[in-house]
């Protein structure tokens, strides 16, 4: 392939040299002292953590494992430098799956925020790239003198022991102003993330880049199953709106049984706050496979009683999305039917926007991502 320049190929490849920035060269910043999203609980058994240390007794086994990977914490900081770098250990020596590669279990992802005139957008850089448990990576370097807010997304299925953020030694960082009131999804191994080729690519971090709120990802591998330990886990965080999609791990009697006081707990104990009930996405081969297809018609169907009961009882700001839409009907949207790739993830995207935005509309209580903020306040 030619690649197209407008300088001489010798000379563009001198200006990369030049731009090489070696570890001698950076000021470490701790990621913890600027602000993060995705960390709902202040006392967490490691600073990384998604749920609180009292949540080891409370709920489940397997939840508590999948609480220990970073899925949705986010790292927002104001930075002058010419050069972003990042320097993270990871719990685990996994740094991939067979059907998802180490740089979205593993690895981290850089945006920057760009102003335009249609509304400023979260603009994708750079991916970091795990190779062992202890990683560093420059991510971009060369850049023009200017202030830029930026956002690191932490490692979807691996949890991290430590981040650091690395700038130029002259440079200046600053957390960003924090934002209030996250959109709180709780879900089975697909909102936890898998299979995003890379942390920005999972639909709830997508969401919360075009929504611009902050997101808290309750997503937990295979154990999505509408516990009631949950509900009140997920009550403490002050939501903007509540998503609830775990149909991927229940089948239509456990649906039945589970949906529908799972909501009237929830919404007791927060009564002003939007709760969305997401169908599960259909199997991309059920239309061969009768016991998928039969599983998606038994578990919506289930869903949708316990959604017309609670109307019939008067439940209000109560929304439902539909699963038929959430992975086109291509058949090309997942790597093995049922977990999304990032075509898959962009089009679940596009089918939970208009019904996120809806239910946020609903809110009798402001919602703006600035609302209260502080700068420099986690």
């Amino acid at each position: 392939m030619r690649i197209q320049c407008e300088v001489p190929v010798l000379l563009w490849l001198f200006l990369c040299m030049t731009t090489s920035v070696f570890a001698g060269d950076l000021r470490w910043v701790d990621g913890d002292s600027l602000t993060v999203e995705g960390r709902a609980f202040d006392v967490r058994a490691s600073p990384w953590d998604r749920l609180p240390a009292k949540a080891e007794s409370v709920v489940r086994p397997p939840v508590w494992g999948n609480s220990r990977h970073s899925a949705g914490i986010a790292i927002r900081f104001v930075s002058d430098s010419s050069t972003i770098a990042a320097r993270w250990r990871l719990m685990n020596d996994r740094l991939a799956m067979p059907h998802m590669p180490a740089t979205g279990v593993s690895g981290v992802d850089l945006y920057v925020r760009m102003d335009r005139p249609e509304g400023a957008i979260w603009r994708w850089v750079a991916n970091g790239r795990p190779t062992a448990r202890e990683n560093e990576r420059t991510l971009v370097s060369g850049l023009p003198a200017a202030s830029r807010e930026w956002l690191v997304y932490l490692p979807l299925y691996n949890g991290v022991e430590s981040i650091e953020i690395g700038i130029a030694a002259d440079a200046s960082i600053e957390p960003a102003v924090e934002r209030v009131r996250p959109m709180v999804f709780y879900g089975t191994s697909i909102t936890h993330g898998a299979c995003a080729s890379r942390p920005g690519m999972a639909h709830v971090a997508i969401l919360g880049r075009r929504i611009d709120l902050p997101v808290v990802n309750l997503g937990f591998s295979g154990s999505g199953t509408l516990d009631p330990e949950m509900a009140d886990l997920m009550a403490e965080i002050d939501a903007s709106v509540y998503i609830i999609d775990c149909l991927p791990n229940l089948d239509g009697k456990k649906v039945a049984a589970r949906a529908a006081p799972f909501v009237r707990r929830l919404r007791s104990l927060r009564p002003m706050v939007p709760i969305v009930l997401v169908e599960d996405r259909t199997y991309a081969d059920a239309i061969f496979n009768p016991a998928k297809a039969r599983r998606n018609r038994e578990s919506r169907s289930a869903l949708r009683t316990a959604h017309a009961t609670l109307v019939a009882e008067g439940f209000d700001r109560l929304f439902y999305l539909e699963g038929d839409a959430l992975l086109g009907g291509d058949g090309e949207g997942t790597v093995d039917s049922s977990h999304p790739n990032d075509l898959g993830f962009a089009r679940q995207a596009d089918a939970f926007e208009p019904v996120l935005r809806a239910a946020l509309d609903s809110s009798p209580r402001e919602t703006s991502n600035h609302s209260g903020a502080r700068h420099g306040v986690r």
